[in-house]
């Protein structure tokens, strides 16, 4: 599995989940939703779902609320 170049900058992104990959210039890659930018209330964790019968980590986005 090769890794993925940043649409903004062209390095190479750093996986930090299996599906999920930053670069350092504030642009992330998720495999369901493409590429976006990051924000400072961004949370990325993994959730156990079951797909297909077994139970998996799949990476989420979670945002931080202010109160």
């Amino acid at each position: 599995m090769s890794s993925k170049k940043c649409a903004n900058c062209g390095r190479n992104m750093k996986q930090q989940f299996i599906g999920l990959q930053h670069c350092s210039c504030g642009i992330s890659w998720m495999k369901d939703t493409g590429y976006f930018e990051r924000t400072g209330d961004m949370v990325f964790a993994l959730e156990r779902k079951t797909i297909q019968g077994k139970a998996k980590q799949v990476p989420v986005i979670k945002y931080r609320s202010n109160s």
